[in-house]
């Protein structure tokens, strides 16, 4: 690409792309869904990089998380595609990789906004305003989806394993 535009894309690629990736697979659960998640995003800023250059990486985020939620319907509403054995993450003998694992399902037991609004606030660090931003919601509707989202994860967590627990964010449960 020898055009500015796509020498700007470049530099964003190469230096958010394992960010936005690490994204993806949170919100989705799997490594290949991932991947392919996120080249539609980037294919999608690219397109539109004149008008999202100043933001690109906000834009993305919230690409991700509408087509992935997209995706979720799509899937939802085809029963033999539903995440099923083939989709499961690969069990591992390390013990960061099953913690991973028992996260991640977690994450998939969850609706789609809470489990998009507990990615984005706790494991990506974003602020309240920006995961409204990105989830084109309110902020007090971030905040209860973030608040029911850890309620359940605690929940799903306490079952599958007993060693796991989510610290207490102060609220009552």
């Amino acid at each position: 690409m020898t055009d500015s535009r796509g020498a700007e894309f470049d530099d964003f690629v190469r230096t958010r792309s394992l960010v936005l990736l690490r994204v993806a697979f949170l919100l989705t659960g799997d490594r290949h869904a991932a991947e392919d998640l996120l080249q539609e995003v980037l294919e999608q800023v690219y397109v539109r990089w004149r008008r999202v250059r100043s933001s690109p990486e906000a834009y993305a985020r919230r690409a991700l998380v509408n087509r992935s939620i997209n995706r979720w319907r799509w899937r939802a509403r085809r029963p033999e595609q539903a995440l099923g054995a083939h989709d499961r993450v690969a069990r591992d003998h390390a013990d960061g990789v099953a913690v991973r694992e028992v996260v991640v399902r977690a994450l998939r037991a969850l609706p789609a906004r809470q489990r998009v609004a507990v990615v984005l606030r706790y494991l990506e660090d974003l602020s309240i305003a920006d995961v409204a931003s990105a989830m084109g919601c309110s902020e007090g509707a971030v905040k209860s989806h973030a608040a029911r989202g850890l309620s359940r994860l605690r929940v799903e967590l306490a079952e599958s394993q007993p060693v796991l627990t989510l610290p207490d964010n102060g609220s009552s449960r």
